[in-house]
């Protein structure tokens, strides 16, 4: 599947990023594996991260996820164990996910990797932590290809100044609502944002990007899907309990066959949002279960009509309870029996 934002707007099918970010730790074969076991949960895009560490933070730049799970204390050196990849690296995961017909998405850190990514992928993801990074905002936006703006840690006003730039290039944006805390808890998730965003924002596809523990049958995603989010992102590995980086708060295979399981239960149950209107299934229930106005006692030919003349009662046989008042004072056309549906053909109109 190539990443189609129009199709992704206009139908109720979520699209599924696996996230697999650098949980390979640098290995080509690892990384491979980990498209495949995307591939196989059901998920739509495998996606990565790319940058080099010093372009990224400094020396001393403190950690900002939970050490006790991830015991790093630098951000240069967290990022420094796993920037190794290179373009050659990115252009082989690139053809191995097209070979097997996943989309391949990375997320760019700095000018140079969205030069490297910009043939490869099919839309940008962008960061939480460079929502404010207009410069890359910028390149980004100059490439005219669609993004997915990630809005972890920002305010409204942020998330504006941020879609003024990309809209420059390409007016296909999706907003992915974020917590950037590793992990989010569960009452921090703020999944209502993401009905705000739909407000703020009606004509872009809303989305969302999860740091949650995957625990609970995944319900944290599949309510953010029922909220409206349609495109989801979760982080993936093939071993929950492997320590540190990313790898104790992602999703593995079989997270994600129950994430997709549950979105297409979501689905069916959730319908569509377009205009309402009834179903086709619901059709007896309409004709059955509504009410039609009934003669309540004999009337004759020529007599006005009034309301103590009708009783409203199921089915809808004859003319609509809705069309009581423009009833009430016609005179009929013959004699009525009690009981009988009224129609229209029983009265001067």
């Amino acid at each position: 599947m190539i990443f189609n934002y129009n199709k992704i707007k206009k139908n109720n099918s979520p699209y599924i990023i696996a996230e697999i970010g650098v949980n390979h730790e640098c290995s080509i074969k690892k990384a491979k594996n980990l498209i495949l076991l995307a591939k196989k949960g059901g998920a739509h895009a495998a996606k990565f991260q790319t940058y080099k560490a010093v372009t990224l933070a400094k020396l001393n730049s403190q950690a900002y996820w939970d050490t006790t799970k991830e015991k790093t204390k630098s951000q240069f050196e967290l990022f420094s164990k796993f920037d190794r990849f290179n373009e050659k690296d990115y252009r082989i995961l690139a053809k191995f996910c097209k070979k097997n017909k996943i989309d391949f998405l990375s997320t760019p850190f700095d000018l140079d990797s969205v030069k490297i990514l910009n043939p490869l992928v099919p839309a940008f993801k962008i960061s939480s932590s460079d929502i404010t990074n207009f410069p890359l905002l910028d390149k980004i936006a100059k490439t005219k290809k669609p993004t997915l703006l990630s809005t972890g840690a920002s305010t409204l006003e942020e998330i504006k100044n941020a879609v003024n730039i990309l809209k420059k290039g390409s007016n296909k944006i999706t907003v992915m609502h974020c917590i950037l805390n590793y992990p989010t808890h569960d009452v921090d998730a703020n999944l209502a944002m993401i009905s705000s965003l739909k407000k703020e924002y009606p004509e872009y596809v809303i989305g969302y990007s999860d740091h949650t523990l995957p625990k609970n049958q995944m319900f944290n995603l599949t309510t953010a899907y029922i909220l409206g989010a349609k495109v989801i992102e979760k982080h993936f590995t093939s071993n929950k309990k492997t320590k540190g980086n990313d790898h104790y708060h992602s999703m593995d295979k079989n997270d994600l066959k129950l994430l997709v399981n549950n979105l297409n239960r979501a689905k069916k149950i959730v319908g569509n949002f377009k205009k309402k209107t009834f179903l086709k299934s619901e059709f007896n229930s309409r004709k059955y279960a509504r009410r039609s106005i009934v003669i309540k006692n004999n009337l004759k030919k020529g007599k006005i009509i009034k309301e103590n003349d009708l009783i409203t009662l199921r089915p809808s046989a004859g003319i609509s309870a809705n069309q009581w008042n423009k009833v009430i004072g016609k005179k009929t056309r013959k004699n009525l029996k009690a009981n009988k549906s009224l129609s229209w053909k029983d009265l001067y109109i």
